[in-house]
């Protein structure tokens, strides 16, 4: 045995001493308690959550994952919004929802609790400090067996910091009292492989009361890297339920159109019938690092002809600019440099950037097939309406049923110009970065966000006269 092998295998000698030790003896559990109410009868099915949120003239963002990287990015595309002028104001006033996943949930989190004020305080405040400094992140022994009993980190030393210092013991009611935009945080329900959005209908499958539910747990479950931390666990109550809401049963029915829309539908009916008592929720990006299933989901789910907008959003909206934002790395490793590699943690993180990575494609690729169509739909239902029933639903006095716009906007890091592109690359999928790294994100989201040419002719046609 050579030197090296030698001391490879002497470095190696504790913590599989110790593996074998926790093995023997039963090492504690690394568990989240469920933190979630269950459902009060008599409250309404809705939770308080808010509807008919399109204008005239509407903007959907759908914000993907990719740690504070990707909130950095998301806080540069709301800039940029802001820094859009209009006639009355800006773009940012046509924010109507935000769809987001793992990192850029914490954006979209913190700017639909906090508005505006809240988004010039957010890098300072929220950003600069991280995250990491009250973590466990190395691979020493005692960190390894924590790791393979659940996660290196449990809620006290992310969501609790979350609670408290970022969203201030906030819950659902207080971000669904703000009203617009509708903010969207996703999960991914481990067990049944399936996304777990943090939605009224989805409280109502499990018999649980969103509106009570710390916005804090949303955002650490949408950003629970498997094994860096351990699951966030949210429990059922079966018995005293709601009825089922409509799009759900909708879902059901309508589950054979795909093998994804049946296995949520089969988790829908677990978590209802007591075969699940508890979910275990970890990062949303596993299942959809896009953050744009969900829409074409509700699509399907709810029947209608416009949904997931209501029919009053359908009448009510002439101009739909839909943004994709992705923030996600590009490939990296010099593995590819040598004939030997990836090994070790390189291969899993590879092997899981490439499951996650083609997952998310395929739903952006089906996501924007179904902009059309949706769009389409929406002018058949309009020009379907009576002029009694578009008064009854919103519609303006002076009003063309054919005469509404959706566009579809993709912005990634790979599209940035140069030197934006570069430096965005380098940074790192991490919970703490430099003021530079920040700062880096921040202005490439911003720059690109201008320099996108359906920003431009959306803000141009945005009071074009009927």
């Amino acid at each position: 045995m050579t030197m090296a092998g030698g001391r490879v295998r002497a470095a190696l000698f504790p913590q599989v001493a110790a593996l074998a030790l926790c093995a023997l003896a039963g090492c504690a559990t690394v568990y989240n308690k469920a933190d979630n109410k269950p459902w009060v009868p008599g409250s309404s099915p809705s939770m308080g959550a808010p509807s008919d949120v399109m204008h005239e003239n509407s903007i959907v963002l759908t914000f993907s994952g990719g740690g504070l990287r990707a909130s950095a990015f998301a806080l540069g595309v709301l800039d940029a919004l802001e820094d859009a002028r209009t006639a009355d104001g800006d773009l940012l006033d046509d924010v109507s929802l935000i769809s987001s996943v793992s990192g850029s949930s914490l954006t979209s989190a913190y700017y639909g609790l906090y508005g505006r004020d809240g988004m010039k305080r957010f890098r300072d405040e929220v950003l600069l400090p991280g995250f990491e400094s009250g973590m466990r992140l190395s691979l020493s022994p005692d960190n390894l067996l924590r790791m393979l009993h659940g996660g290196l980190n449990s809620r006290e030393a992310f969501g609790d910091v979350l609670d408290k210092k970022v969203f201030h013991g906030a819950t659902f009611a207080d971000l669904y009292r703000r009203g617009r935009p509708d903010v969207r945080i996703h999960a991914t329900d481990l067990y049944n492989r399936v996304p777990f959005p943090f939605l009224p209908d989805v409280f109502n499958v499990i018999c649980s009361d969103i509106a009570s539910y710390p916005i804090a747990d949303a955002v650490a479950a949408s950003m629970a890297v498997p094994l860096v931390f351990a699951p966030i666990v949210v429990r059922t109550f079966p018995g005293d339920c709601p009825p089922l809401p409509e799009g759900v049963e909708n879902l059901r029915r309508s589950a054979r159109q795909s093998q994804s829309l049946d296995s949520i539908a089969q988790s829908h009916a677990t978590y209802r019938d007591s075969k699940v008592h508890y979910i275990k929720l970890a990062d949303g990006g596993l299942t959809d690092n896009y953050a744009v299933s969900l829409i074409t989901n509700l699509r399907i789910a709810y029947g209608t002809p416009y949904a997931p907008m209501t029919a009053r959003d359908a009448v009510r909206v002439r101009r739909l600019l839909v943004m994709v934002v992705d923030a996600s790395h590009a490939p990296s490793g010099d593995w590819i440099d040598h004939e030997e590699g990836p090994v070790g943690l390189d291969l899993a993180l590879s092997a899981t950037d490439a499951a996650v990575d083609t997952a998310a494609k395929l739903a952006v690729d089906e996501f924007d097939r179904m902009i059309d169509d949706w769009h389409k739909s929406v002018v058949a239902f309009r020009c379907g309406l009576t002029k009694e029933e578009a008064a009854r639903l919103g519609a303006p006095a002076i009003w063309q049923c054919a005469d509404v716009t959706f566009t579809l906007a993709h912005l990634s890091v790979r599209d940035l110009p140069s030197p934006y592109r570069e430096r965005v690359q380098s940074i790192p999928t991490r919970l703490t970065l430099p003021k530079e790294q920040v700062d880096e994100a921040i202005e490439g989201a911003r720059v690109g966000t201008l320099a996108l040419p359906q920003l431009e002719v959306y803000r141009r046609d945005r009071y074009r006269a009927p």
